[in-house]
Formats: C-alpha cells, structure tokens, sequence
C-alpha cells in the first residue's frame, strides 16, 4: 500500500465544509482505488496489525467487529491522517470560534502532543466490519479530554455488491426540538466528513451547538468493512 493516495489537498474544501455546515456531513470522491481498498479489506485478518479488537456484542454495542490499528499505522492510513487532518482542523476552528471554544492545533503532530499530555497515547485509526444482522448503535467517539471535532470513515466494500443495507446514520439532538436523522451511503473509496460530537447550526441569537450521534443501520446481505480515522488518540 506504498502507492500515493489521492491528494487530499487537491478536494474541494469550500464545498465540503459547506456541506458540512448545511447538512452536518460531506462526502468526498474515491480517496482509495479498488486496489487499495482490497488490501486494507485483506489486513482485518492480520492480527498483528491490530492493538485492540471490540466484538460488539459483548459491549451491547451492536452486532459486528472492530480493530484499533497498533503504531506504526498502515503507511496509507497514517497518510490519509495527516493530510486530511490540516483542512478539517481549519472548519473545526471556524467552528470553534463560532460556539467560543478554544481552538485546535494545525497539525496533526501538535494535536497528538496535545493527547500525550492529556494521557492519551493509543492509536485510534481502525477497521469496521459488519455481516448480515450487523449494525452499531449511535454513539461518539470519545476516549478522553482531547476530542477533535471532526472524523472520516472511508467506505472499503462496494455498496450493493458485497453488501446490502448498513447506511452510515447520523441523528441530530436539536435543544428543546425533536431530533434530525440523516442517512449516507459513500460508494467505495469515498470518505464520509462528520462531527464528532457536535456542531454548530443557527439560531435567532447566534449558532447553537447541537449533539450528533452516529452508528450503522443493519446489514441484510454480504460483508460491510470500512476505515474509521479519528485523530485524537486514546487512554
């Protein structure tokens, strides 16, 4: 997996971040080939590869299996974590100025010397895989005091060839509203763009920040594998 990745510079930032103000999620175009998705596809079963492995059920988390990738990450998964990390910490810090949080840092780099001090110091990238009867529950991502705002999973099988049903959904928690579910289904190679644990979205007296929560509607047919990035590591 030494071949380039697509270049994450190159995306159309404006558009994604506002898609992502307007609909609290963005998709980008394939940042994997076919190739690279097989071989990240293939390494699920490597388990030296791994530092942790969650059987969901066992944590009434849902019905599937992910895998904490142990350091040093995949080259293309480290690639894709550094470079994706720069633009989205810029719409993170719009963000955060918008709801009067601190900032983040601009790099990766920072941002994980951030974690260490906060005692983070495990790895979050990972891998996702679902069969038929799998799904996983809402939740958020948080494994300390350091979260960034923003993560990206990348859709690694083909949506109705290896699979069917398993639509990313993200639901919205408006204050004193009813909630707001969105549904997201990114062809392979794509990367999914969404909050983490919340965003800003308008009021009458300015942004308000409103939860999100994610997770994974059932899969009927076939193996769903996907790349989550988060890039705050963990305790």
């Amino acid at each position: 997996m030494e071949r380039e990745v697509a270049r994450v510079s190159e995306l159309d930032w404006p558009a994604l971040g506002e898609d992502l103000d307007r609909y609290g999620w963005a998709v980008t175009p394939p940042l994997l080939d076919a190739e690279q998705c097989g071989e990240l596809i293939d390494l699920f079963d490597v388990d030296e590869a791994f530092r942790s492995t969650i059987v969901m059920s066992r944590h009434a988390f849902g019905e599937g299996t992910y895998r904490y990738f142990a350091d040093p990450l995949p080259a293309v998964v480290q690639r894709l974590r550094i470079e994706l990390y720069g633009p989205l910490a810029q719409i993170a810090n719009r963000w955060m100025e918008h709801l009067g949080d601190a900032p983040f840092p601009e790099t990766l780099d920072e941002l994980i010397e951030v974690c260490a001090a906060a005692g983070q110091h495990q790895p979050t990238p990972l891998l996702l895989r679902y069969w038929p009867g799998g799904y996983n529950c809402l939740h958020q991502d948080i494994y300390g005091d350091v979260a960034f705002p923003l993560q990206v999973t990348i859709m690694l099988s083909v949506p109705d060839e290896d699979f069917t049903g398993g639509e990313n959904v993200l639901v919205e928690q408006r204050p004193r509203a009813q909630s707001r579910a969105g549904v997201v289904r990114p062809q392979r190679g794509e990367a999914m763009l969404f909050p983490t644990r919340y965003r800003p979205v308008p009021g009458k007296r300015g942004p308000k920040r409103v939860v999100m929560r994610h997770g994974v509607s059932t899969i009927f047919t076939g193996e769903r594998t996907t790349l989550g990035i988060i890039f705050h590591n963990a305790r």
